[in-house]
């Protein structure tokens, strides 16, 4: 008998018909479906039905091999830990199991920032002293108060099993040129001291049993307009900081922790950072591959910028670092961020309303919250992302707090006041995807989606094969999958997701 996930949270409202014939086969095969209608990761019993005719046909091909998956996941954030550490002992510790235990979404790959963010309660460096080129009053205290015991609350929920990639925002202000958080280059003479700065914390942080993973070597080196902590690099000189700096620091330290260049938008200038980087020997050979956002368009997941890039350096990967709903101005309606049905409604607006050229407005229309994170998480697997990192865990319920007033949500909401979470939409989104298709996964061929019917497949470590399945369309509809001799039909909600798990021995 299969467990019900988050029971608290799961309301079956209809149950999808699988057409299907054989006890062994019906017992072999799992579906979760989120849907407008209530259902939250509701598991769907396999039912015998000659049912109607499908409408789709979904075949999956396992001898065509893709991608290998990193992992799905969240961001660890001081204003993450901080909303969560307002709630009691018991709420938080569910949070935490909703996110990391294997009856939640089990999140595989995480992000944090190195020192201070925009969603941090405030700026802070961890080389407070200007001058200390040695970094003799170096200390990650500043994260002890809320980051750190947030990121080992995670790492003890039975069954957690994630990897960190770490970004700097910004170097210490008296690195830079301006000699303050926002904007700015780094000054020639403090490459390496910057390279020392970003080897200390990862050093720190393993002596706190935290283990770095990965790292990108600055967020955002394209900037953000000066509002909030940033670092300006162009192409060659970021190729000059990882090959005659960074890269040898973290070396000579005996770290093995894989780069992730750029850490900014899917647009086409991703080329000239990959061709800069990856041209020259010395670099590439400390860069695993490029960290990507998806501020570009609240509407295309800028599959074709993507593929080209894969396409030029098939040998590097490419990884979604960064993305949630953004730019929550003072006039936005809070109150239906609390409202399920406002997640499937298209009345979310990002930083293109407001700040947008003119010419690139048409790519930042009002868009549907719950659309645009399961688009992107399925839309980028089959453009060849290797890994998906949201942004905060989570927020309160005003979008923060945020000391540059740049509100974003998060998927899922805390009203301190009441020691209350909100599991909102976007959580399930994620955990479709985190949950059921696991770290060494493979994707796999398949053919019968489009832009209406999205779906992705991979076939997992333990052999498992998992479906990611969304319609788009406001009717509902009859589907078939088939792999291998197997071959079955399911019914889905109009605007429902589902995830179809096939174990090995239906096959």
């Amino acid at each position: 008998m299969r467990k019900r996930i988050l029971k608290t949270h799961l309301l079956v409202m209809m149950i999808p018909t699988l057409c299907i014939s054989g006890e062994k086969l019906l017992e072999s095969i799992s579906i979760y479906q989120t849907s407008r209608q209530g259902d939250r990761l509701a598991p769907v019993e396999p039912m015998e039905n000659s049912g109607p005719a499908p409408s789709r046909s979904l075949k999956l091909d396992a001898s065509k091999k893709h991608q290998t998956l990193i992992g799905i996941g969240g961001s660890f954030t001081e204003s993450s830990a901080y909303v969560l550490s307002e709630l009691s002992e018991n709420s938080r510790a569910q949070v935490m199991k909703a996110y990391f235990s294997p009856e939640g979404a089990h999140v595989s790959l995480t992000r944090t920032h190195i020192a201070s963010c925009d969603f941090s309660l405030r700026n802070y460096t961890y080389a407070p002293v200007p001058g200390d080129v040695k970094l003799e009053h170096f200390s990650i205290e500043p994260d002890r108060a809320y980051l750190l015991p947030m990121i080992k609350a995670a790492q003890a929920v039975e069954g957690a099993d994630f990897k960190i990639l770490a970004s700097p925002w910004t170097a210490p202000p008296w690195m830079k040129d301006n000699n303050t958080w926002n904007g700015g280059e780094l000054k020639p003479e403090h490459y390496s001291t910057f390279a020392a700065y970003i080897v200390e914390y990862i050093k720190a942080y393993e002596k706190e049993g935290v283990p770095v993973w990965g790292l990108t070597p600055i967020n955002e080196p394209l900037g953000n307009d000066a509002n909030w902590e940033s670092l300006h690099f162009n192409p060659e000189q970021m190729r000059r900081f990882i090959a005659d700096h960074l890269g040898p620091a973290l070396a000579a330290a005996g770290l093995d922790v894989p780069l992730w260049i750029y850490d900014q938008n899917r647009e086409d200038i991703m080329m000239d950072w990959a061709d800069a980087i990856y041209g020259d020997e010395k670099a590439a050979a400390f860069v695993r591959g490029m960290a990507v956002h998806w501020y570009q368009s609240t509407i295309d997941v800028g599959g074709e910028t993507l593929d080209k890039v894969h396409q030029k350096h098939p040998g590097k990967e490419l990884l979604h670092s960064e993305g949630c709903v953004d730019a929550l101005g003072d006039d936005e309606p809070i109150g239906s961020w609390l409202e399920d049905d406002w997640y499937w409604r298209p009345e979310a607006t990002d930083w293109g309303k407001f700040w947008a050229a003119e010419e690139d407005k048409k790519n930042h229309p009002p868009y549907r919250p719950f659309y645009r994170y399961t688009r992107d998480l399925i839309g980028g697997l089959n453009h060849n992302l290797v890994g998906w990192i949201d942004w905060n865990m989570a927020l309160n319920t005003r979008g923060g707090p945020n000391h540059a007033r740049n509100f974003c949500l998060a998927p899922v909401l805390i009203d301190s006041g009441r020691d209350h979470a909100y599991l909102t939409p976007l959580y399930y989104s994620i955990a479709h995807v985190s949950k059921f298709i696991r770290p060494g996964a493979r994707r796999i061929g398949l053919t019968g989606h489009d832009d209406t019917f999205m779906a992705t497949a991979f076939q997992n470590p333990d052999e498992t094969t998992a479906v990611v399945v969304f319609n788009l369309a406001e009717e509902n509809a009859v589907y078939s999958v088939a792999l291998d001799e197997v071959s079955f039909s399911v019914e889905i909600k109009g605007q429902a997701l589902q995830t179809i798990v096939i174990h090995k021995q239906a096959r």
